[in-house]
């Protein structure tokens, strides 16, 4: 019996145009392997091709066997988006199927196909994902550090004071937090994250994911920064730093999240539920809890 759960979609696979729509394919982030067997065929029957790099998504469906056919490239990228935007969403408009590649992994994961989609979507047509590679999930894959909650927080600001103050927002998150940086700005931002963060925090350092020199070094904050202090690694950077221990969160948080408990429910089940949120001592949170309501 066929699994319920795996469904086909009704547009013919291998032949014939593919529905109309704006459809977000996934591009290898190193390995050409990873492509998926329907972005290729996306890619066959698009009526037209949008790309982050028209250049690199021609390598790629020349390298897979997916002629161009005489089919609109047309550049889609955070310099000239504002201009290429509507002549795009009239295409999917007036019927055609578009598909848009970002330079590498999932269109919209630090990405300029945000604008195109979120438009696409408030006009009401069509928008489909074609999931594959994503830098993001196989960092967290190989970074042995918890994912049952994770927070993506794109690219660390250059300048050192907007950098620590996004990371000081971050500081009381009960996540594992995941980063893009850029090489040459990695042992900065990872002597930061030792400051603002505490170098006790398990972290890991993922270098150039699926491609020939992967490297994954994992530690302690403190462990990975002195490590590459004074270095300027190549490649891509992702870096994933465990969530806060019990003694990181702070009393200004613990209060935070209490208040807004004891605003919807008792005292015993705000000090439950913001206990287990947290990973804090029941007992301590209980006790605040108690303090919290005595005064309001």
């Amino acid at each position: 019996m066929e699994d319920q759960r795996i469904s086909k979609r009704d547009e013919p696979a291998g032949g014939g145009r593919l529905a109309a729509g704006l459809w977000l394919a996934a591009t290898p982030i190193g390995a050409a392997g990873d492509v998926t067997l329907r972005t290729l065929d996306a890619l066959a029957r698009a009526d037209a091709i949008a790309a982050e790099d028209t250049r690199t998504a021609l390598k790629l469906m020349t390298l897979h066997g997916v002629a161009r056919g005489g089919r609109p490239m047309i550049a889609y990228h955070d310099h000239n988006g504002e201009a290429a935007r509507p002549g795009i969403l009239a295409r999917i408009a007036a019927g055609e199927s578009v598909v848009y590649v970002s330079e590498a992994g999932t269109p919209l994961i630090a990405d300029p196909g945000f604008k195109l989609a979120a438009e696409a979507a408030a006009r009401g047509l069509p928008v489909f994902a074609l999931p594959g590679a994503s830098a993001l999930l196989a960092a967290l894959a190989v970074a042995g550090l918890p994912t049952d909650r994770f927070l993506f927080a794109g690219f660390p600001p250059p300048k050192q004071a907007a950098r620590r103050a996004m990371l000081a927002e971050l500081a009381t998150v009960p996540a594992t937090l995941v980063f893009y940086e850029s090489p040459r700005r990695l042992a900065a931002s990872l002597a930061d994250m030792v400051s603002v963060l505490g170098g006790a925090r398990g972290a890991a350092v993922c270098r150039e994911l699926t491609k020939k020199f992967e490297e994954t070094r994992r530690g302690t904050l403190a462990d990975l920064a002195a490590e590459y202090a004074g270095t300027e690694p190549r490649g891509e950077i992702v870096v994933v730093v465990g969530p806060p221990g019990p003694a990181e969160t702070s009393e200004a948080a613990l209060d935070d999240a209490l208040r807004a408990a004891l605003r919807e429910m008792g005292v015993r089940d705000a000090a439950a539920s913001v206990s287990a949120a947290l990973g804090l001592p029941r007992r301590r949170v209980y006790a605040r809890a108690l303090e919290l309501a005595g005064a309001s």
